[in-house]
């Protein structure tokens, strides 16, 4: 059985990976800078990893600024470590310490940032080394771009290494079941074919979203909503906003089998019932009402 488990994996993977990976992606336009927008409260050791995989980065006009929703001293003395390394470019922007406050310090992010197309992800997240090209690439004016991930394993996000982010064996299906990760059809995430993700963004059911962990959008088109709901806590914060984007005219672009992040697991001690009943809320109100403006967002009521 397992050598007949080993065949299926190999011929899953070959077909996944096709041979003539050359001619997979036209390059992006090189004027295109972007402000990739992290955020991370006291997850040094995944941030880490985050950071490793957009230093390796194929395309490499943006900058990072990190949204430090109050982290102590151990994710500064990280974050200067990079900034000090000097493979990226990279923002520190903190406030202290005074529970969810995500939306807030994501506010305070895009108004640091200093491109005009943000590019939006978490902390726990480890870019495919296209990422950003694929958001480069397929940036358009009057639309935001929707993005997907594939949810690691806790032994897998424990055992990943610098050097396997470098010599992509964490995209590698033999690599990742070898470590630990369930074998699932989720494994056509991780598809190089060029054709068939651009089938699969067509053909899935999922609806285009902002997502906190792969979503971009051009700046002005943000501000014009007024940013992140900062009335909001944990769950569903993001698609809020997207939810107030499509209100505005900004429609939603399906990219989920194009642009990939691999989500390192975690905990979540700040989802309660009663935020999930309060964004919830917030969110129907803002689709019965078509409402565009966040009252609480960067410019405050």
């Amino acid at each position: 059985m397992r050598m007949l488990f080993s065949i299926f994996v190999i011929l899953f993977e070959s077909f996944l990976h096709p041979i003539h990976e050359k001619f997979l992606f036209t390059m992006a336009s090189k004027e295109l800078w972007i402000s990739v927008i992290i955020t991370t409260y006291n997850q040094p050791a995944w941030l880490e990893k985050t950071l490793w995989g957009f230093e390796l980065q194929s395309y490499k006009n943006f900058e990072v600024v990190i949204a430090d929703d109050g982290s102590r001293q151990e994710t500064a003395d990280l974050i200067k470590k990079y900034q000090e390394r000097g493979k990226l470019s990279i923002q520190h922007i903190w406030h202290a310490d005074d529970g969810f406050k995500k939306c807030e310090i994501l506010n305070k992010a895009i108004v640091a940032s200093k491109y005009d197309y943000l590019l939006f992800t978490d902390g726990d997240c480890i870019p495919h080394f296209d990422y950003v090209e694929i958001h480069a690439k397929k940036a358009k004016t009057g639309c935001f771009l929707s993005g997907g991930y594939f949810k690691l394993a806790k032994s897998v996000s424990d055992a990943v290494t610098y050097e396997d982010v470098a010599s992509k064996k964490i995209f590698n299906i033999k690599w990742l079941v070898n470590n630990g990760q369930p074998f699932s059809f989720k494994f056509i995430k991780l598809s190089r074919n060029r054709a068939f993700k651009y089938l699969m963004n067509l053909l899935t059911p999922t609806k285009a979203t902002w997502n906190g962990h792969n979503a971009s959008g051009w700046k002005a088109d943000i501000v014009a909503v007024n940013g992140y709901n900062e009335d909001m806590q944990y769950g569903g914060l993001d698609r809020e906003l997207g939810e107030r984007l499509m209100n505005n005219g900004i429609a939603g672009k399906q990219i989920r089998y194009s642009a990939i992040c691999m989500h390192l697991d975690h905990s979540r001690p700040y989802r309660t019932a009663d935020t999930l009943t309060k964004n919830r809320e917030i969110r129907d109100r803002v689709k019965a009402e078509r409402i565009t403006w966040a009252s609480n967002g960067i410019i405050k009521k």
